[in-house]
């Protein structure tokens, strides 16, 4: 018999704070440019805890990282929480992907290492080679998942700040040297190691310490700054010749954000183009030594292949 409902994490509702588990969901309706992918293994990141707090929307199916099986085993970016489209969500049994930003699996890669890759991938992308502009990479294992072999395979040389229990799996991962960042000095010893030559800058804690971390590191000649979320105007304007900006990576699906505030973007044609080139153009590439080069991330597996997903947020 044809399956039409499944399972899935949806909102409770704006001020809730929670999710709540709705066994009564249709099954998406495919569209064009759609994969409907059974959902074998999902990820949290911080973004699905954000928006159980912030822009929690009822009925909306939340999640964003998934790997799973449309004849071909494959990775996607979900839309989770989409407050126009309620059945985007990547915590489902099955997922409406968007094609052309799914990847098909290596050969070798299982769903406990895929899941995890997704939305990492994608704000690698948006934000070293579309916000700052750096050259994309384009050898056989280039765009890989963490944005440090990224940056290797585009014949860069990156820096990493990590507490130094971390060095060796940084250094392993390309980092050319790596720099204790809970020292009140990381700024300065990161800008006199780069003999005052750094010029770009992708901050993923974004709290105001760590932009002024980063702009103590950028040269004198000055730079660019990108930031996964909203940061301080106070440090922005402490320096003139530093270029600050901050992505979204719900805009890889070219559709704006609707999010209020700070938070919202525009629809952007650019930002889809850069996603379709980033995954699909170059997918098969980018994937098929990608294998291997993510361990050590202390990922857990929620697997669904069985219609059994451990649907549990912590």
């Amino acid at each position: 018999m044809a399956i039409t409902k499944m399972r899935g994490l949806v909102g409770a509702g704006a001020g809730s704070g929670k999710y709540r588990l709705d066994s009564d969901l249709a099954l998406p309706a495919l569209r064009p440019g759609t994969l409907l992918v059974r959902v074998h293994a999902v990820a949290l990141n911080p973004g699905d805890a954000k928006m159980a707090d912030y822009s929690n929307v009822a009925g909306a199916t939340t999640g964003h990282d998934f790997a799973g099986t449309v004849g071909d085993r494959v990775l996607a970016v979900a839309y989770g929480m989409h407050a126009d489209d309620l059945l985007r969500g990547a915590f489902s049994e099955y997922v409406l992907a968007t094609a052309d930003v799914a990847c098909k699996m290596p050969e070798g890669m299982g769903f406990d290492e895929a899941y995890a890759m997704p939305t990492a991938l994608a704000t690698a992308g948006l934000a070293l080679f579309h916000e700052l502009g750096l050259p994309l990479p384009g050898t056989q294992e280039a765009r890989s998942i963490a944005g440090t072999p990224v940056l290797v395979s585009a014949g860069l040389n990156p820096l990493a700040t990590c507490s130094p229990a971390n060095n060796a799996l940084c250094e392993s991962f390309g980092a050319a040297a790596c720099f204790e960042y809970r020292l009140p000095t990381c700024g300065t010893d990161v800008r006199t190691y780069a003999n005052d030559a750094l010029a770009y800058v992708l901050d993923c804690n974004t709290d105001a310490g760590a932009m002024k971390m980063c702009y103590e590191a950028i040269g004198s000649a000055g730079g660019r700054y990108v930031a996964l979320e909203a940061f301080s105007t106070t440090v922005q304007y402490t320096r003139r010749d530093v270029v600050a900006s901050w992505i979204m990576a719900p805009s890889m699906f070219g559709e704006g954000v609707n999010l209020p505030g700070a938070y919202g973007r525009p629809v952007s044609s650019e930002d889809r183009e850069f996603s379709r080139q980033f995954f699909w153009d170059g997918g098969e590439k980018r994937n098929q030594e990608s294998s291997g080069r993510d361990q050590g991330r202390g990922t857990g597996c929620a697997d669904g292949g069985d219609r059994r997903s451990a649907f549990g947020l912590r």
